[in-house]
């Protein structure tokens, strides 16, 4: 707080600005008008100025012999920039149709802290009375016309305003563009604007000029194209590779490693078409989209006859087609550290076709800190990974299908994958998994994932001596859930609505709901080929029951855009899980869980619900332990999710930091009531009183390529008590007293948080 206080630094005749306002301005314009006050006239943001204040005073003044660039500069009144500030606010009312605008700026001083207001007289709103066109070339009004209504911002009657003009000329240019008139430039528009007038309307005139020495605007059309493809260095070779391609491509490729087909598939300037930059950059949209390119330059030059005809060049450089990553992280969790380290090898267009060829393997173990005995015995857990994704860039079937190229590239993916996991004393699980899927874009915002076939076999074996205990102890369910070998061939749908809009800022919806359907065509083959049946009475294929279900899972969002950064998210994501037929339960990994970082954030991931559920009906400690996080889970699920964000600093050790406060909501539930988890079967009449909610608060440091996330959820309601106590928040001032009651009450080795801390990268949603 004493370095914010930066006006005891300063000298007598100098004054921090701590106030900047502005009246008399609609609130539709007056934080646009704020951006013209010179940013050396506003306040500090508090926290820079306090890192500033920091690192460069020394005895109660600002040092002279060392400036440290950490944080911001005091902004020091200065009444030139305040005049500046005056006269831009003056002119920006002006561009918005306030003609006879009067800005005028007071300045008030005490001790050493100077306050600014600027108050505005806009005068009357000047509206547009009428709209001449001038423009000479008849082809060009002709396509204007056909086309004005489609974009223009320009209307009689309404209020004048220059950005409006700036938008029609830009519109205008693409237009043009759009239309063969390759040699058009934005200057051929201008506006003329009469405002001379007593009853507050302006008379608007746009012209559109011809070429000098010309009478017309030419038309140009596509002649023959010529497609380079240099070496990954961006050299050349002496010897290429050359073809033409439909009569209308000369492909040189000096790397020998591209099939022609591929870039043809994805080039839309085609010979005899008018000039069209759209197609020019769709072209290089999906080229970029193939992800085997470094850099693309699409280049024209004319033929020089009387023709008017465009010899396009399109210059590619490759990535190199081969590379290796290996990454590592340090966890920890609970009482818990470890880490993981992983090598991806990719292998880019591995036939020449822009194929990507990805193998990764990956290494992860976790040790429990509250185990006091040698390093071995410490261990937890052990993961080990390693799968291998072939995708190619088009629909492969054995039938024609659309390919739909033009709104993004279309994939197919062929996995496959082994994992292999021990917990100690308690799982261990081997699975292998093989699949095939389609990926396809309908629209630019409209995404199609199927997998038609996912073929999976899964090995899961409880510790002996952790099974009999369970079995001893009534909890079946868990032993039918974990202790269990089984085949799945299942199908997997997921459409996705507006995704490419997640990274903007606008009012919108998202959406994305996916199904998950196995052992439909099983249950069919068996009834015809009468399958053979296991001791517990599940019919079988390679000596391994094979499941039944269907999962439902969908993400609704809403997002509103308050202006200056400022966003509000609300999201719905329900989700059920049913297994039927030849399942009596879903496996582990089909069901649902809550808490997370991109869940409900006051909960760690897996250790909240179901329902009312509370573990210290467990037993025994060892029985706790073991089965954390597999007993906590569900068949059904609702999360929801309201977070309001904003922006705290634009610039902060390389990064923009951004806030957001959130409360989360929803738990998880069994279908049907079971002994193993007591108070976790969903019914309407107590749905409401098993809703779990939290809040809190985080910040976001945007590194421009990626988001760094650290949030606090606060625990406001926990469905896992009854009652009034279920309202935890009431607790937050004298938590360490409630924190040993609960331990004594259940005595349980859980540990009780109210806060919950996360980190993560990327956007919780």
């Amino acid at each position: 707080m004493s370095s914010c206080n930066a006006s005891r630094f300063l000298p007598d005749d100098q004054a921090l600005v701590k106030k900047v306002n502005i009246k008399g301005i609609d609130k539709q314009f007056s934080e646009q008008a704020f951006l013209y006050v010179q940013k050396e006239a506003r306040p500090n943001s508090r926290l820079n100025l306090a890192l500033y204040n920091t690192f460069n005073t020394k005895k109660g003044a600002y040092r002279t012999d060392r400036i440290r660039k950490i944080g911001e500069a005091p902004h020091i009144l200065d009444s030139s920039l305040v005049e500046i500030s005056r006269t831009q606010i003056e002119r920006f009312l002006e561009s918005k149709g306030f003609f006879n605008a009067e800005v005028k700026s007071d300045i008030s001083i005490k001790n050493k802290k100077a306050s600014i207001l600027f108050t505005a007289n806009p005068g009357p709103e000047f509206k547009i009375r009428s709209i001449d066109y001038l423009i000479s070339d008849s082809a060009v009004a002709a396509i204007y016309a056909a086309n004005r209504e489609k974009f223009t911002h320009i209307h009689s009657g309404a209020r004048y305003d220059s950005d409006s003009l700036n938008y029609e000329r830009e519109q205008i240019f693409l237009m043009m563009k759009r239309n063969g008139y390759y040699d058009y430039v934005r200057q051929y528009v201008r506006f003329d604007v009469d405002s001379n007038l007593y009853s507050s309307q302006a008379d608007l005139k746009l012209f559109l000029a011809n070429p000098k020495e010309r009478d017309f605007h030419p038309v140009y059309t596509i002649n023959q194209s010529t497609v380079s493809i240099k070496n990954s260095n961006g050299e050349i070779s002496a010897k290429a590779d050359t073809a033409i391609i439909d009569s209308q491509y000369r492909f040189v490729d000096h790397s020998g490693k591209f099939n022609p087909g591929l870039v043809n598939r994805f080039l839309f300037i085609k010979q005899g078409d008018k000039y069209d930059i759209s197609k020019e950059e769709l072209t290089y949209d999906r080229l970029y989209d193939l992800n085997v390119f470094k850099n693309i330059k699409i280049e024209y030059s004319k033929t020089g006859d009387s023709t008017l005809r465009l010899n396009p060049r399109i210059e590619i450089i490759p990535l190199k087609k081969m590379s290796n990553r290996i990454e590592g992280e340090y966890t920890f969790n609970s009482g818990r550290n470890g880490f993981n380290i992983g090598d991806t090898y990719t292998n880019r267009n591995l036939f020449g076709g822009a194929e990507l060829l990805e193998v990764k393997v990956k290494y992860g173990i976790l040790f429990d800190a509250t185990v006091k005995q040698s390093l071995v015995d410490r261990i937890f857990s052990r993961d080990f990974q390693i799968g291998a994704n072939f995708t190619v860039p088009k629909l492969l079937s054995p039938i024609r299908v659309p390919q739909f190229g033009k709104n993004g590239i279309p994939h197919t993916t062929i996995s496959s994958s082994f994992q292999l996991f021990d917990q100690k004393n308690a799982f261990s699980n081997r699975v292998f998994i093989n699949s095939i899927t389609y990926d396809w874009v309908e629209t630019k915002y409209k995404f199609h994932s199927l997998t038609p076939i996912n073929i999976e076999l899964r090995k899961g074996r409880l510790d002996p001596g952790f099974r009999d205990s369970l079995l001893d102890r009534g909890f079946l369910l868990y032993v039918r859930t974990n202790d269990r070998q089984f085949f799945n061939l299942s199908s997997q749908y997921a459409y996705t609505y507006n995704t490419p809009r997640l990274n903007t800022y606008g009012n919108f919806l998202y959406f994305r709901g996916n199904i998950d359907l196995g052992g439909n065509t099983m249950g069919l083959i068996a009834k015809v080929l009468k399958f053979e049946e296991d001791q517990d009475g599940y019919k079988t294929i390679f000596n391994l029951p094979f499941q039944q279900y269907v999962k439902l899972e969908t993400d609704v969002r809403m997002y509103r855009f308050f202006g200056g950064e400022k966003q509000f998210v609300a999201r719905l994501n329900p989700g059920i899980g049913i297994p039927y037929g030849n399942s009596s339960a879903l496996t582990f990994e089909k069901n649902f869980f809550a808490g997370g970082s991109s869940g409900i954030r006051a909960w760690q991931a897996r250790t909240l619900g179901p329902g009312n559920y509370n573990r210290a009906v467990l037993s025994s400690d060892e029985l706790r332990t073991n089965l954390r996080n597999l007993d906590q889970l569900g068949e059904l699920k609702l999360e929801g999710n309201l977070e309001y964000r904003f922006r705290i600093l634009n610039s902060f050790l390389g990064s923009k930091v951004k806030g957001a406060t959130f409360t989360d909501f929803g738990n998880i539930w069994r279908l049907r009531e079971t002994v193993e988890n007591p108070g976790g079967e969903f019914k309407f009449n107590k749905f409401l009183n098993q809703i779990a909610i939290g809040t809190g608060a985080g910040l976001r440091f945007d590194l421009n390529y990626f988001v760094l996330r650290l949030d606090a959820g606060l625990k406001v309601k926990d469905p896992q008590f009854t009652g009034s106590d279920q309202w935890v928040i009431k607790y937050l001032f004298n938590y360490k007293d409630f924190k040993d009651r609960y331990e004594k009450i259940t005595n349980t080795p859980d540990k009780y948080r109210l806060v919950q801390y996360n980190f993560g990268i990327g956007m919780p949603f």
